[in-house]
């Protein structure tokens, strides 16, 4: 087991409202658990808010915080934990103490959303990182510069993002490991219950029920070909190929385990980044079909229609 110094590392958690609950939680208590596995407290952690008032997660319950954004104490990684929204009273502030935390040497984390605040900071620049998946069309088209990939986490020298939810405690998890060990690290998983422990390398879910666990390694890889490549739509041989598989085969492989064929399944993949592109961004409903594969606006808002059973203005006029 490794060995590190007895004095232990400081977490700071940066709380937004309606920041997401499960997300800090399931961080918090994997570092607590492991506190309990190597029998000291070597992890601590507080609260922070922007103006050091008690915060609203999405659940709606409050949060005590410790401090405001301009007095954060010692920490060895500044998280930012964001949920339901990006704009909020005092964003100007919380940015301005981000840049000023990195331009004092401070690592900064992202949980759930929380990435998307670190780059409209200009602190993702030249970095690796990863969101949730309902939010990085979003966040592609806002900083299209920077690699946001569809790992549960990244970690890229001082910057460590996750998706949130269960991939806070992989996160949490990677960073035991290279304190304790991985003994350490399984410890704590198997105390959650936690089945196996993600790496970078694992994937989100691509989309609403996209879950591929147990089957085809080449469905997964021609879904996850989809999922890279919906501006521009690989054909049908194009994506066979890609899996060492024949047009048929690719067919019968869609059939059998997603009740669908490949032209539909990517239609579908297509049609629900457009939807998340609608809800949160600002880009016309041209450029969302564009942006998707679609070269005729009435086409995309047939097709549009036909899955979610309203036009895609309707959807820009919905607020969620």
């Amino acid at each position: 087991m490794n060995e590190p110094a007895q004095a232990g590392r400081h977490f700071a958690f940066l709380l937004v409202d309606k920041f997401s609950m499960f997300s800090l939680a399931a961080a918090i208590d994997t570092v607590r658990s492991a506190n309990r596995a190597i029998g000291y407290d070597y992890y601590s952690w507080t609260t922070v808010s922007v103006d050091g008032e008690a915060v609203m997660a999405s659940n709606g319950l409050p949060i005590k915080i410790d401090y405001s954004v301009t007095d954060i104490q010692r920490a060895d990684i500044l998280f930012v934990c964001v949920g339901l929204t990006t704009e909020f009273p005092g964003k100007s502030k919380l940015l301005g103490a981000l840049r000023s935390w990195s331009r004092r040497g401070g690592a900064l984390g992202g949980l759930s959303v929380g990435a998307h605040l670190i780059a409209e900071a200009g602190l993702l620049d030249g970095y690796r990182c990863t969101i949730h998946w309902e939010n990085r069309a979003g966040f592609k088209e806002h900083f299209p510069d920077i690699e946001c990939t569809g790992g549960v986490y990244e970690i890229d020298r001082k910057r460590y993002t996750c998706a949130g939810g269960t991939t806070s405690i992989d996160l949490m998890l990677e960073i035991v490991r290279a304190d304790f060990g991985a003994g350490i690290a399984n410890e704590v998983a198997n105390q959650f219950q936690h089945e196996r422990i993600r790496t970078a390398s694992d994937r989100q879910r691509i989309g609403p029920e996209r879950d591929l666990t147990g089957k085809s390694d080449k469905l997964r890889r021609i879904v996850e070909l989809m999922a890279d490549n919906l501006d521009e739509p690989l054909s049908a041989g194009q994506l066979a190929k890609s899996a060492g598989l024949s047009v048929r085969q690719v067919e019968r492989l869609f059939l059998r385990h997603l009740n669908m064929t490949p032209g539909r399944y990517y239609m579908r993949l297509r049609l629900e980044r457009a939807r998340e592109l609608l809800r949160q961004t600002n880009m016309p409903i041209l450029d969302v079909a564009i942006a998707t594969g679609f070269t005729s606006h009435s086409y995309f808002a047939q097709s549009y229609r036909l899955q979610f059973g309203r036009p895609p203005s309707e959807e820009r006029r919905t607020t969620y």
